[in-house]
Parts: C-alpha cells; structure tokens; sequence
C-alpha cells in the first residue's frame, strides 16, 4: 500500500463502532499496536496497514464479517471527519461531491488510476455512474464496501427519494449476500468489472445543506491547511512499514536495506524518524507485534509458522518477544482467542 495513510479520527470512529458491538477495547488496540495517543487528533494520520489491521481485528472480535457494511451503514462521515462536515454543509449533492472530491484524502488515501481522486463521475448510456477508481479493490474490498454503504444510507437520511439506483462491485458474492440486499435496496451485481454506483440523474441539483452555510468556508480554510500539511510531511514512519511489511518474514530487513529502498542515507532516515519521535527498532517491533497478533488471533496460524511469519528464526526468540509485548505466551494468547 505504499505510504499510504488514514486519519485518526477514522480509525477511532471504527474502534468505537466496534466496541459497540461486543469488541474489548483494550484487545482491540493490542492487536492493532494503538496507542490512545494515536487517536487523540482526529486529523492525525495513521498508515494505512494500521486501518486494514484494525478492520479485519474488529471483524474478528466482533465476529461479523460484514462490519465494514454495518460501518458504513451506521457512522456518518461527519462524526469522524471533517470531510463528512463540510459534505454536510454543501448546498447541494453536486457541490457535496466536489468537496468530497477535493477532500477525500484526508480520510484516507487510496490507490489509484491517477494522481486525482479515488471516486469520478462517468456517463454509460445515459446512465450516471460514481466509479470508485482504486487500482486493486479486491486486496480489500472492506473498503468499497464501507464507503458505497455510507454513500447510499448517508443522504437516505435527508433525501426525499431514492438516489442510488443499482450498485456493482468487483469481488464475488460474500456469505453475508443478504446484508448487501437489506443496506442498498437496489439491484446488485457481483464479480462485475468496475466498483461503481448508478445515481438517479438529477441528484446533482439536490439540495444538502445540513449545516449552517457559514460553516462551509471555515471548515474548508481548515481542510485546505489539512491538504496541505499531508504533502508536506508524509509520515516516515508509515513509509518504512509499507518496506518492510512484504519482506518481515525473510528477517533480511536491515536499516540500511529500509533507507536505500526510501531513497534516503541511513542518517537521513534515522533523523527523519527521529523528528517523528520514533525510532526503527521501535517500527519493526511494532510491527512484527501487531502482526503476530493478527496471525495467532482465530489460530489461523500456528505459534511456529507466526514466528517465522514476522521474521523470527527460533520459535523460542518470538516466544520471548510475544510475552514482552503481551504478558502471555503465544500460546496461551491463542487459546484464550479462541475461547472468547
């Protein structure tokens, strides 16, 4: 995923979700490497990798694979993001769509066909289509699923009728089939060749306004600033995880090997992380961390096979490492996994 990154404010707004339907909290944030600092700035960024380890950990804990369309159903954008309040403030879905348009990688960044943004407009036939343009939607397709969900029940709540007409997404029908049906009330088609909604063909006129429209000009000064700060100070940290996150089962992930793939000298990625308040042995342990966590939870994977997994050449080495992040054997982890 590159160095691709989500706000906090999104991450924090899945983890309460989450809670809210049975997950520990305090599991939850283990499995994932959070720290509640993490979370305290909505407009702070997390990797990317963190989000879609925090999704299929709250699926788990929560025993519900469909979680990213209950998400979407549920959480309004605008209790998370501040692209959700100035959507909110639009006065019309036309103009909504702009500003999600110019602003949607401050929830969080995708990757695309281009340098422009995740979601275009697309006339078929006389039909309007919104076309979710991610480059391999299948890798995880929690992501389609969360944002079309949230497209369609969003506006339902002010919208005087239906605006979503038939929805198409790429990857096969889930187990869950029903819960599609039940959210978007309109025909639907899997295995399709494109993730895209069809939209009633006027919608762009329809009035929003939800908010007060002086609001609209502060709250986009804000957003404009926010744009800004993610070109200019992409994280180092999520750079480095996205290196070493393919390679973490070789254990051939050395500092220099991390620099050299991020363009940088050994001290000039030392410094950079170093401005960051963090440092590559604290990454690379965090990471193997909350990646074991990932592997051991459901015993989907055995303790030997998590060790050589993220990197460890002796089960005994990982076993020591596990009990000082955890308290608990890996082992004794998985069981009590299991038992919940």
């Amino acid at each position: 995923m590159s160095n691709l990154t989500t706000s906090a404010g999104i991450a924090a707004g899945l983890i309460a979700f989450a809670v809210g339907r049975g997950a520990e909290q305090t599991s939850l944030m283990a499995q994932t490497g959070l720290r509640p600092a993490d979370l305290e700035d909505p407009d702070s960024r997390l990797p990317f990798a963190t989000y879609i380890a925090l999704m299929r950990a709250a699926q788990d804990l929560c025993g519900d694979p469909a979680l990213a369309l209950h998400f979407g159903e549920a959480v309004d954008l605008a209790d998370m993001s501040i692209v959700g309040l100035i959507m909110n403030a639009s006065a019309t879905m036309g103009d909504a769509f702009a500003q999600m348009q110019r602003f949607g990688r401050l929830t969080l960044e995708t990757e695309g066909l281009s340098d422009g943004p995740r979601f275009e407009l697309a006339a078929r036939d006389g039909q309007l289509w919104m076309v979710d343009t991610r480059t391999n939607p299948d890798a995880f397709p929690e992501l389609t699923e969360g944002a079309f969900a949230r497209l369609a029940c969003g506006p339902r709540r002010f919208l005087p009728e239906p605006h979503v007409l038939e929805v198409q997404f790429t990857h096969p029908a889930p187990a869950y089939r029903a819960e599609y049906d039940r959210i978007f009330q309109c025909p639907i088609t899997f295995s399709s060749r494109w993730n895209a909604m069809r939209f009633d063909p006027g919608i762009a006129s329809w009035p929003v306004a939800l908010q007060p429209r002086y609001v609209f000009g502060i709250l986009t000064q804000r957003a404009d600033g926010l744009l800004q700060e993610l070109e200019d100070q992409k994280t180092v940290r999520g750079r480095v995880e996205a290196v070493l996150l393919p390679s973490l089962h070789t254990g051939e992930i050395s500092a220099n090997g991390v620099a050299r793939a991020l363009g940088f000298s050994r001290q000039t990625l030392f410094r950079k992380l170093k401005s960051e308040d963090a440092n590559y042995e604290q990454i690379l342990d965090a990471l193997r961390h909350r990646t074991a966590m990932r592997y051991l939870t459901g015993a989907r994977v055995s303790v030997n096979e998590t060790a050589y997994l993220v990197g460890f050449s002796e089960p005994a080495a990982f076993s020591r490492a596990f009990k000082r992040w955890t308290g608990k054997s890996p082992r004794e982890f998985q069981l009590a996994t299991a038992a919940r």
